[in-house]
């Protein structure tokens, strides 16, 4: 029996209308679109360019190689970007934040003009995280050994700026190592510093292991300066410059001492982050974190971020920043007393 005509074109016109809906909902959902990365900051910087690595890995790991630009939105120390993604961003998945590490410390610690609840974004890691601090003095003060260097009274500690993080971390070794009525001196850019302690107008600063390595390799090789502690982000990690130096959590006296050192160390290990607003889809979001985590071990990316921003990634994969913000230390009196140790009081007796 021959099929009547009317079937037949019944059946073509089905196969017509339905094939390519069936290939369109097969079809990525990124496919055709645009991501946006909103950065919480002016252009220019290491932390433009750490997002610019970031987004140029984004096409090509999220299925559907969407195109992706980036949209800067500073103020208030990357505040304002982040009060936008957690109130008035779209959550259809095609908005990441890039933030500022101080979008994590900011919430913790209440600052004002936190809009945003920090535990409802949804983290897609960070490609730096590891920041490790030494604390030193100029050897021709012949602190050689713990006991000497908390004997000296007034030594002075040089820093950029009160609130700077080379201020807070030199505060928090003094603090915890017990150090005598130290002297906090401020005012010096990062290549002032070394002139000012390799002149004797500063006793001792702190200082980015891997940026002493590369920009003072003489403080080493020399043997300049003395190297009393080291704080490890993240700990366990250590440099193999300063594999010798001990951590700083070892000096630690008492629970509160250990979960400051702890908030401070989670702050930095937060690195930049990369967010997703609250009620972005959960399929999207996972797409978008297993974008991440391919980025992140990505050897070609490992390399043009190294080129793009003069520093080695250290990334952070998204379950990782889950964790290190789910452990944050959230006491009111610990969050109290680390923000007195970044102001100009003088230390609290150890």
């Amino acid at each position: 029996m021959k099929t009547p005509n009317c079937v037949l074109f019944v059946s073509f016109v089905l196969h017509a209308v339905l094939l390519p809906a069936l290939s369109l909902a097969q079809a990525p959902f990124f496919q055709g679109k645009t991501i946006t990365i909103i950065r919480g900051s002016e252009p220019g910087g290491v932390g433009e360019m750490r997002t610019r690595a970031v987004a140029n890995y984004l096409k090509k790991h999220v299925p559907g190689n969407p195109a992706v630009v980036i949209e800067f939105m500073p103020g208030a120390g990357g505040t304002k970007a982040a009060n936008h993604l957690f109130r008035g961003a779209r959550t259809d998945g095609l908005v990441i934040g890039s933030a500022p590490s101080g979008m994590v410390s900011s919430a913790v610690l209440g600052e004002k003009g936190v809009q945003y609840e920090l535990d409802k974004f949804i983290f897609l890691g960070s490609p730096n995280s590891a920041s490790h601090y030494v604390f030193f003095t100029h050897r021709k003060l012949g602190l050689s050994n713990l006991e000497k260097l908390r004997a000296h009274a007034g030594l002075r500690i040089g820093a950029q700026t009160v609130g700077h993080p080379i201020y807070l971390t030199g505060r928090l070794f003094a603090y915890v190592l017990g150090l005598k009525d130290p002297k906090f001196v401020v005012g010096y850019s990062s290549p002032e510093l070394d002139v000012a302690i390799l002149g004797g107008e500063i006793d001792a600063s702190s200082g980015v292991a891997s940026s002493i390595v590369k920009q003072n390799p003489e403080f080493l090789d020399q043997k300049l300066m003395d190297f009393h502690s080291i704080m490890e982000i993240p700990r366990g990690d250590k440099h193999p410059r300063f594999a010798q130096v001990p951590e700083l959590d070892s000096f630690a006296k008492t629970e509160r001492q250990r979960q400051v050192l702890a908030l401070h160390r989670t702050f930095r290990l937060a690195g930049s982050p990369f967010v997703l607003p609250p009620g972005t889809p959960k399929d999207r979001a996972e797409i978008l974190r297993e974008a991440m985590r391919k980025i992140y071990s990505d050897k070609e990316f490992l390399v043009e971020y190294a080129k793009m921003t003069g520093e080695e990634a250290t990334p952070l994969i998204p379950e990782a920043h889950d964790k290190a913000i789910r452990e944050l230390p959230r006491d009111p009196e610990v969050i109290e007393f680390y923000k007195s140790l970044g102001g100009t009081q003088p230390l609290p007796a150890r």
